[in-house]
Protein backbone atom coordinates (compact mmCIF):
# COMPACT_ATOMS: atom_id res chain seq x y z
CA UNK A 1 0.00 0.00 0.00
CA UNK A 2 1.02 3.68 -0.52
CA UNK A 3 2.21 5.70 2.17
CA UNK A 4 0.17 9.07 1.78
CA UNK A 5 1.80 12.35 4.18
CA UNK A 6 -0.40 15.65 5.06
CA UNK A 7 0.32 18.60 6.85
CA UNK A 8 -2.54 20.92 7.96
CA UNK A 9 -1.57 24.33 8.38
CA UNK A 10 -2.58 27.92 8.86
CA UNK A 11 -1.56 31.21 8.01
CA UNK A 12 -0.23 32.79 11.18
CA UNK A 13 0.86 29.60 13.00
CA UNK A 14 4.05 29.76 14.60
CA UNK A 15 4.18 26.13 14.72
CA UNK A 16 3.34 25.54 11.30
CA UNK A 17 6.14 28.17 10.12
CA UNK A 18 8.62 26.08 11.95
CA UNK A 19 7.03 23.34 10.51
CA UNK A 20 7.85 23.65 6.70
CA UNK A 21 11.63 23.79 6.36
CA UNK A 22 11.67 20.26 8.40
CA UNK A 23 8.64 19.01 5.90
CA UNK A 24 10.89 19.97 3.10
CA UNK A 25 13.97 18.43 4.44
CA UNK A 26 11.83 14.63 5.09
CA UNK A 27 10.27 14.98 1.18
CA UNK A 28 13.74 15.24 0.30
CA UNK A 29 15.44 12.24 2.33
CA UNK A 30 12.79 10.05 2.19
CA UNK A 31 11.54 10.83 -1.27
CA UNK A 32 8.23 10.66 -0.14
CA UNK A 33 5.40 13.30 -1.04
CA UNK A 34 4.10 15.71 1.45
CA UNK A 35 1.06 17.21 0.78
CA UNK A 36 0.30 20.98 2.69
CA UNK A 37 -3.25 21.94 3.49
CA UNK A 38 -4.66 24.92 4.39
CA UNK A 39 -7.19 23.67 7.06
CA UNK A 40 -8.78 26.76 7.22
CA UNK A 41 -9.12 27.58 3.50
CA UNK A 42 -10.31 23.46 3.54
CA UNK A 43 -13.06 23.35 6.30
CA UNK A 44 -14.15 19.67 4.99
CA UNK A 45 -10.80 18.26 6.01
CA UNK A 46 -11.37 19.65 10.16
CA UNK A 47 -14.22 17.36 10.13
CA UNK A 48 -12.94 14.47 8.30
CA UNK A 49 -9.57 14.00 10.13
CA UNK A 50 -11.25 15.84 13.17
CA UNK A 51 -8.54 18.60 13.61
CA UNK A 52 -7.66 20.41 16.51
CA UNK A 53 -4.82 22.18 16.39
CA UNK A 54 -2.52 23.19 13.39
CA UNK A 55 -0.02 22.26 12.39
CA UNK A 56 -0.86 18.65 12.40
CA UNK A 57 0.56 15.59 10.15
CA UNK A 58 -0.80 12.35 9.23
CA UNK A 59 0.63 9.49 7.87
CA UNK A 60 -1.96 7.48 5.99
CA UNK A 61 -2.07 3.68 4.53
CA UNK A 62 -4.33 3.20 2.39
CA UNK A 63 -7.59 4.64 3.49
CA UNK A 64 -6.58 4.64 7.49
CA UNK A 65 -4.34 7.24 8.96
CA UNK A 66 -1.50 4.92 11.13
CA UNK A 67 0.41 8.41 12.49
CA UNK A 68 -1.16 11.58 13.79
CA UNK A 69 1.41 13.82 15.01
CA UNK A 70 -0.55 17.31 16.65
CA UNK A 71 1.83 20.17 16.60
CA UNK A 72 5.66 21.03 16.01
CA UNK A 73 6.73 17.45 15.17
CA UNK A 74 10.94 16.81 15.15
CA UNK A 75 12.63 15.80 11.79
CA UNK A 76 13.84 12.50 13.33
CA UNK A 77 10.22 11.96 15.14
CA UNK A 78 8.50 12.53 11.79
CA UNK A 79 11.11 10.86 9.77
CA UNK A 80 10.51 7.45 12.21
CA UNK A 81 6.78 7.72 11.74
CA UNK A 82 6.91 7.78 7.84
CA UNK A 83 9.68 5.06 8.02
CA UNK A 84 7.34 2.77 9.92
CA UNK A 85 5.09 2.89 7.09
CA UNK A 86 7.25 2.27 4.12
CA UNK A 87 7.37 -1.09 2.48
CA UNK A 88 10.57 -2.75 2.49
Amino acid sequence: MTVKVINFFQEGCMGCDEQAPILQEVRKDLGVEIEEIDAIKNPQYIKEYKLRVTPTTLVIEGDRVRERMEGFVHREDLEAAIRRHMPG
